[in-house]
């Protein structure tokens, strides 16, 4: 399969897809400048999937110390991102991938010239780009099947923010934990993608009956999580529960906040909400 690229019938915003990577990218400038960015998206996107194949048994090992060096650009990424979790927990690369796949197709954009705003979605882990100036509103929903917004904000330029991510049960990927999203801003797609990862799996009530869990391998034989229980469903819960497992995953989500490695965060289980932010604006739609 070759990758496809095209653009949307809006005609503003460039579809790239290759295999599991699907991206819509939007930019804003002046015409030349965005035409020149979409271009050298393209041209990057060639020959990325290929590449990222051809370190597949490093990607889904565990992330180590001593782990050997990844050899592609957007590999080391992955593994920049999910470093500073390894000593603590089980992580790999492919944590990061989205994230990561993001950051490089937005930086092959910004390279082509100055563009005013811009943003690399790869499934909801996404890339950003602001000038001096310009602002993103956001809106964070808690599933893809039956979205819902759960929290909302604003990205300013000067904000530390590139990446924006999200992680959980009812997600793309599989989770330990049990929480429905977890939405993390942070310097970069791949620091999102890897610490909604951890904080989502923090979001849990280990051995709770109302909770259905299997082997990750049962559902896809070449997961990077083996053997290890993933979430597959998650029933009724008492508030004090989800309080509860809310809780881990804030305390998880201030650490990491508290360590440079995140700006905010938003949890969200059973209808509840909870946010993490620091100087960031992030509210409940009923709060606005």
């Amino acid at each position: 399969m070759k990758p496809h690229a095209a653009i949307l019938p809006d005609g503003h915003r460039l579809h790239l897809q290759h295999g599991p990577i699907d991206l819509i990218i939007e930019a804003f400038g002046e015409v030349a400048v965005v035409q020149e960015a979409y271009r050298a998206a393209v041209e990057r996107f060639d020959g990325l999937l290929e590449a990222l194949c051809t370190e597949l048994p490093l990607l889904r090992a565990q992330q180590k110390a001593d782990s050997a060096e990844a050899k592609g650009i957007v590999t080391r990424r992955m593994q920049a991102a999910v470093g500073p979790y390894a000593a603590a927990h089980f992580i790999t690369p492919m944590a990061a991938v989205a994230g990561s796949v993001a950051d490089e197709i937005l930086a092959a954009m910004l390279a082509a010239g100055p563009l005013r705003r811009a943003y690399v979605n790869n499934g909801g882990d996404i890339a950003v780009h602001l000038a001096e100036g310009e602002v993103f509103a956001i809106g964070l929903v808690d599933r893809p099947d039956q979205p819902g917004l759960f929290a909302r904000g604003e990205i300013r330029a000067g904000d530390r923010v590139g990446g924006i991510a999200t992680s959980g049960w009812r997600g793309r990927s599989f989770s330990l934990g049990i929480a429905d999203a977890v939405t993390v801003l942070a310097p970069s797609a791949a620091m999102a993608d890897a610490a909604a990862t951890i904080i989502a799996n923090a979001v849990d009530l280990p051995g709770h009956p109302a909770i259905t869990r299997v082997p990750a391998a049962s559902l896809q034989p070449d997961s990077d999580l083996g053997e290890r229980l993933v979430t597959r469903g998650v029933g009724s819960l008492a508030p004090d529960e989800i309080a509860l497992a809310l809780r881990g995953g804030e305390i998880r989500a201030r650490a990491l906040i508290d360590a440079g490695l995140i700006a905010a965060a938003a949890l969200h289980l059973a209808g509840a909400t909870r946010l993490v932010p620091t100087s960031y604006v992030l509210v409940q739609p009923e709060a606005a």
